[in-house]
């Protein structure tokens, strides 16, 4: 399995790991890479809207993979057309079930980790991926456990926030003790009032793990509201920078 997983989280919800996540999967595609994207938050799931799929019935979702009603691979869609990914690159989606139902259904029965791991190889061996990237449920549980214990390269997103900073301490130690290869710190919605060098040093010093980037509280990204994929539309963009920092890190 040549693949890479890469794995996108936060201890809190509300930091903007899914949009970094949907950005850096249409990043990558946009420079010839095979990606897909999994939403593994199935209590709050919601990539898919940044897609442009919020208002569309989706016929599978990994909740009906889970449940075992279809392969992985049927609840795969590809977005490469549809969002005019050029230059050979490929984009696919494994989207969570939005509906309440199924989301009811999946907190009260659970499934079996071990298929979501097997969802995992088995999509990268039948899309020839490059990149799996997990968008993940924030905090810690089994499937964020999982996602980390098999990913290549895990980024936490945090924001300056106490909150924020102390989840991420304690998401940092547990994914040592998964022996994670590569962890990163991302931080997002920084406030004008900080100097990006001293966030550095001190997130550094304390957390013991680089910081990827740190993305600044840009008004492009409030008034987009995961409405779609900004660098696709604002590629000039400085938020495109910070993308290609993350980037640089998984090549």
């Amino acid at each position: 399995m040549s693949g890479k997983i890469i794995s996108i989280h936060s201890f809190r919800g509300g930091t903007g790991k899914s949009n970094i996540a949907a950005n850096l999967a249409a990043y990558a595609a946009l420079q010839g890479k095979k990606v897909a994207v999994m939403d593994t938050d199935m209590a709050s799931p919601g990539i898919h809207v940044i897609f442009g799929l919020g208002r569309e019935k989706l016929k599978y979702t990994l909740n009906d993979y889970l449940r075992g009603s279809c392969d992985i691979t049927d609840a795969c869609i590809d977005l490469t057309s549809r969002l005019d990914i050029k230059g050979g690159g490929k984009l696919f989606l494994i989207p969570s079930s939005m509906t309440a139902t199924d989301i009811t259904r999946i907190l009260r029965e659970g499934y079996e980790v071990g298929d979501l791991k097997k969802g995992f190889t088995d999509v990268i061996k039948a899309k020839d991926l490059d990149y799996l990237i997990i968008d993940t449920h924030p905090g810690l549980d089994r499937e964020t456990l999982l996602s980390m214990a098999t990913a290549h390269y895990l980024f936490v997103v945090a924001r300056i926030d106490e909150q924020d900073l102390l989840g991420t301490a304690a998401t940092l130690s547990v994914a040592r003790k998964l022996q994670v290869p590569e962890i990163r710190i991302i931080i997002n919605k920084k406030p004008g009032i900080y100097e990006d060098k001293a966030i550095t040093s001190e997130v550094e010093s304390k957390f013991k793990a680089r910081v990827a980037t740190i993305i600044p509280l840009l008004p492009l990204l409030i008034e987009v509201g995961s409405r779609f994929v900004v660098i696709l539309r604002y590629p000039e963009n400085e938020f495109a920078k910070n993308i290609d920092d993350i980037y640089r890190m998984i090549l």
